[in-house]
């Protein structure tokens, strides 16, 4: 095999499409559902794209999203293929996992006293 077909950034091309698997859509869906029970978040949306797959969360509907959960196989030897990113574009936490990764979203609230 040749650099070119790899990339220019080395990373693998995907097979095909892009999407969470069961096990993954389980875990995002139970933090979702603990954040909508307390009332933090009401509305999620699955974006598909050629080489990466989002989960947006909002507290609105017609805002932007909160949070963007990724999925982007192409990054998993280099970064790690999950990552979490914030309503600015900001990157929170990325991993090979995406338990661990998750764990940045069942952070407790600060209340400024």
């Amino acid at each position: 095999m040749s650099i070119q077909d790899y990339g220019a950034a080395g990373a693998t091309p995907a097979k095909g499409p892009v999407f969470f698997d069961r096990r993954e859509l389980d875990l995002i869906l139970r933090v979702y559902g603990r954040k909508v029970a307390s009332g933090d978040w009401r509305d999620y949306a699955i974006d598909t794209f050629p080489d990466a797959v989002t989960f947006n969360i909002f507290r609105r509907s017609n805002e932007s999203p909160l949070y963007r959960i990724e999925k982007r196989p192409a990054l998993s030897r280099r970064q790690g293929a999950f990552a979490i990113f914030n309503q600015a574009g900001m990157i929170l936490k990325r991993g090979r996992e995406l338990g661990p990764v998750l764990t940045v979203l069942d952070k407790t609230k600060f209340d400024v006293i």
